[in-house]
């Protein structure tokens, strides 16, 4: 170590000094020398994660939870829900068509699907999307050609297990809709 003599100056170079090691005509930053010295450690002795890391990890995780549980979403049950809204379209369908022609149009199931009796020139589905799903009720429903039909439902279920039912219907006047097994006071069979 160098000793000072009365009226002597250190040199900038024999002091290591955060404040000798400052470049010439700048002001001393401690930070300057603080994240030099941060710099220097090994990563060993650096330890931790920041706030920002920490959330960013639970974000991440937070939208792939979400990403599976829809991906894990009961395929029998959509697929009724699918069944079920395009049957009540068909049905309003030909019940528009009916009045519009004045002709009476009848809906029956059979062995592989449905069918629609009395559109004379209009192609309609017969058949179900799906293997599994059925209509409980067999039988004719009468869908016009009067503006108000009587008060009608007509139940799908599935034959997978578990077996799952919804309920399209109509009071008469409003057009069909599929109703939740809630809505109709009846339970899964």
């Amino acid at each position: 170590m160098q000793t000072l003599e009365a009226g002597s100056k250190l040199s900038p170079h024999a002091c290591r000094c955060a404040y000798c090691a400052a470049p010439r005509g700048g002001a001393f930053r401690l930070g300057a020398a603080r994240r030099q010295n941060k710099a220097q450690q090994s990563p060993a002795t650096r330890s931790g994660f920041t706030l920002l890391e920490l959330l960013v990890v639970v974000a991440i995780m937070a939208i792939a939870t979400a990403g599976v549980g829809l991906a894990m979403r009961d395929a029998s049950q959509s697929q009724l829900e699918r069944e079920a809204q395009r049957l009540a379209a068909l049905l309003e369908s030909a019940r528009a068509q009916s009045r519009m022609t004045a002709n009476t149009v009848r809906w029956r199931t059979t062995a592989t699907g449905f069918s629609f009796d009395g559109l004379a020139g209009a192609e309609m589905p017969s058949n179900w999307l799906g293997t599994d799903v059925r209509a409980a009720e067999t039988g004719v429903f009468i869908l016009g050609p009067e503006p108000i039909i009587g008060p009608q439902r007509i139940r799908l279920l599935t034959l997978s297990l578990p077996p799952r039912s919804l309920t399209i219907a109509t009071d008469g006047v409003r057009p069909f809709a599929v109703l939740a097994d809630a809505e109709t006071g009846s339970g899964t069979p």
